[in-house]
């Protein structure tokens, strides 16, 4: 064993990889490995990866080399992990031309980085340890090895809340998206599991909870659970509704097609499921939208609009969106603020649209320009932030409830945190020596379009 050796990891991406980054750290943690904060000293680097763009890729590969060249000649191991390991054509370029990489890890074999790193670390010879799934053809949900163990230890993260993965892989294929082929098929975690999960992050004094999904609606409608344990999305927030301690569930990411009306009235009868529905409609044209394999129009889109604002008042949405789509026309783009419009999004996300080799939209005629693409993008953002900064001010004067993250750093005497729509708030005053982890009342007297402040009125709960 190598008692004193330490390890340095770096996340790209979405949640799911900073959540796998956490079981990575615990893993090696109990190896009797230490973490440090410093690259070039570690004897072990890890680079948890995202395959979602190639710009994404790319910096992946930058940054190992920026990485490798500041150990000026020692040889500590690097281990690439995550999503990028999972293309057929990673470890060719490592054997090439990044010699350096010992170790190259899926998601999916992330608990096995340990082993393979110490055994890179004793290994004399220029060897390449690999643990990366079958590709997805082919290869059932029983079969899919992305599937990590139930069982494996997590790191205590500072902060009042933390990620819980409810499923893994995807089986949406939108024809932008490389996920499905680097994840594998979709599986649900067994509910049994999830709620043990929550409940011990309760007793480590957690507040709140995130669930992680490539399409959380989708949680059990896959065949990884037997029947009658099986749970439905809306049953399993139902449950977690249950767990004393427990403050807030929210959960990432959506997708309209899969979201019923079911999982609406869910979110509206649960105290605990926060009021934040966060729905990528990507497009508002149906030509578009069936081009990217949604699944759904735009009309449909608007009508579960409407009957979230019905049921949950005092909801808010933000989305996903992407411009210049192989073959979007000026009157496809007109579609897409139309639903911006009359959405009334609180946020977007909003992308320009790049190909992603070994995806269908990547091969597909009438790919745009990059400057006509840029200019639809900037037309969108300036409707959205108006959107934005118009619902923020529409709540000065009123109080909102507050889950306190942490002190805010750029104002003594302030706190930070977040309310139950997902809206970062400033609030000021409260002279206890900390509220972290509280519930707090702010009375909203000033708006901008990343945030809201004002006093804090009350403690509600501690």
């Amino acid at each position: 064993m190598h008692p004193r050796a330490s390890f340095y990891i770096e996340t790209f991406g979405c949640q799911m990889n900073e959540r796998d980054s956490e079981t990575i750290t615990a893993l090696l943690e109990k190896q009797g490995l230490e973490p440090t904060s410093d690259p070039k000293t570690a004897d072990i680097i890890i680079v948890n990866t995202c395959a979602v763009r190639e710009s994404a890729e790319a910096k992946v590969w930058s940054r190992l080399g920026q990485l490798h060249a500041s150990r000026q000649g020692d040889e500590p191991v690097f281990v690439l992990a995550g999503c990028m390991a999972q293309l057929p054509e990673t470890v060719e370029r490592i054997r090439k031309k990044l010699p350096y990489v010992k170790v190259v890890s899926g998601p999916g074999n992330i608990h096995k980085i340990p082993e393979l790193a110490l055994k890179a670390m004793s290994d004399a010879k220029p060897r390449l340890y690999t643990a990366v799934s079958p590709p997805r053809t082919g290869v059932s949900r029983d079969e899919s090895s992305q599937i990590l163990p139930e069982g494996l230890p997590r790191m205590n993260v500072p902060g009042v809340s933390a990620f819980v993965t409810i499923m893994y892989g995807c089986d949406n294929f939108c024809s932008y998206c490389i996920v499905p082929f680097v994840r594998g098929p979709q599986v649900s975690r067994h509910p049994g599991d999830i709620v043990r999960e929550v409940e011990d992050l309760v007793q480590w004094g957690y507040k709140e909870v995130a669930l992680l999904g490539q399409n959380v609606n989708a949680y059990g409608l896959d065949s990884s659970v037997p029947e009658p344990e099986r749970l439905d999305f809306a049953g399993l927030l139902r449950e977690l509704n249950k767990i004393d301690g427990l403050y807030r569930i929210r959960y990432f990411t959506s997708h309209p097609r899969d979201f019923t009306r079911e999982m609406v009235d869910t979110v509206a009868s649960c105290e605990k499921v926060c009021e934040h529905f966060h729905l990528p409609v990507q497009a508002g044209s149906d030509r578009i939208l069936k081009a990217m394999n949604r699944g759904y129009t735009k009309s449909q889109y608007l009508d579960l609009i409407g009957y979230i604002y019905e049921k949950v008042p005092g909801a808010s949405i933000t989305t996903d969106i992407i411009v210049g789509f192989p073959g979007e026309t000026e009157e496809d783009f007109e579609e897409t603020l139309d639903v911006v419009r009359k959405a009334r999004f609180d946020g977007a996300f909003t992308f320009i649209f790049s190909p992603r080799k070994g995806t269908a939209a990547a091969k597909m005629k009438g790919q745009l320009p990059r400057s006509e693409k840029s200019r639809r993008l900037q037309r969108l953002v300036e409707v959205q932030a108006g959107i934005t900064l118009e619902k923020n001010r529409a709540l000065i004067g009123s109080e909102v409830e507050v889950l306190v993250e942490e002190p805010d750093p750029s104002e003594p005497g302030a706190w930070k945190g977040r309310t139950r729509t997902n809206k970062v708030v400033v609030a000021e005053g409260g002279q206890e020596s900390s509220l972290v982890g509280s519930l707090v009342s702010v009375e909203v007297r000033e708006a901008g379009q990343w945030h809201l402040k004002g006093p804090i009125k009350q403690v509600l709960a501690r």
